[in-house]
């Protein structure tokens, strides 16, 4: 018996490659095999997110965000000015309510620490409306609106544009998951589920507890926005906005204290959640981290 070549050592590798990308492609899964039965995502037709709807575009599903006035600096009542166009390239003027507002605007800078939520009124074809922006930095303005001839009322269309305030800055680290947050005001709002990572693309229920200053159970809360709360998400990272849907109908009495919220997060990551709530008479706003995936 002749000794083995080199040659003979090449063919035979070269085969066991081509064996190996045989035996990967014979088993790779058809596309309706695609997931595993525990892979599936486990979410309702109401909750599915529309796509792109995240606020990381200035046009989407047809419509568009065309600046008219940009925050350029630091102070108490900012203008902005937009217009939203439509498919038809028009200016739009109507929508449908949305948690008893047409449009809802939201600015927030990279690292969490700014966070408006403002209605913007019409003025024309032009929506207007003043940001309280006290320190200089990144920014990221939403606006979120339903429009009139949707086929899924439940997901708003969210268009987003960055900004700049320039100057000094001061920034400060996105806390990271901790469970709980303290208002401006004195209360304490805590997730039931404290810093359990939420799964990636499952449909869940978010708890709040709320106390007041004096560590009380918050029973009731003053009707917000047409609902016992209003909550939106960031996305640390990527600045994603993610609207969260209040569970209990308006004027429900909180068993434990607890606001809860209909949630569906597509990016694993940590984000920032803004709770608005009212009681007292004023409205509040706790920002809490968590985690998904």
């Amino acid at each position: 018996m002749r000794k083995p070549r080199l040659t003979d050592w090449l063919f035979l590798a070269l085969a066991m490659v081509i064996g190996v990308f045989a035996v990967s492609v014979a088993l790779r899964p058809t596309p309706g095999s695609a997931h595993s039965a525990h892979q599936q995502p486990v979410v309702t037709a109401d909750l599915l997110p529309a796509a792109h709807s995240d606020g990381l575009s200035e046009a989407e599903r047809g419509y568009r965000f065309e600046r008219i006035t940009t925050p350029a600096t630091r102070g108490p009542e900012v203008p902005v000015a937009f217009r939203i166009l439509g498919p038809d390239g028009r200016p739009v003027t109507r929508f449908l309510d949305n948690q008893t507002k047409q449009l809802h605007f939201f600015a927030v800078r990279d690292d969490m620490n700014v966070f408006q939520h403002v209605h913007p009124t019409l003025d024309g074809d032009i929506w207007r409306t003043n940001l309280a922006l006290a320190d200089g930095g990144a920014y990221r303005m939403f606006a979120e609106f339903v429009p009139l001839d949707t086929k899924d009322p439940k997901h708003p269309v969210v268009l987003g544009v960055p900004f700049t305030v320039p100057g000094d800055t001061t920034f400060v680290p996105v806390p990271a998951p901790t469970g709980d947050a303290v208002t401006s005001t004195g209360y304490r709002v805590a997730r039931a589920d404290g810093t359990t990572p939420i799964p990636l693309m499952r449909a869940q229920v978010l708890r709040f507890a709320l106390r007041a200053p004096d560590g009380a159970l918050v029973t009731a809360v003053d009707p917000h926005l047409g609902a016992n709360g209003h909550m939106t998400g960031f996305h640390t990272m990527l600045l994603s906005a993610t609207h969260l849907h209040p569970v209990q109908p308006v004027g429900t009495a909180l068993v434990n204290g607890e606001l809860t919220f209909h949630s569906l997060f597509s990016e694993r990551g940590e984000y920032r959640l803004f709770l608005e709530f009212s009681h007292g008479g004023r409205v509040h706003t706790a920002a809490i981290t968590v985690a998904v995936g």
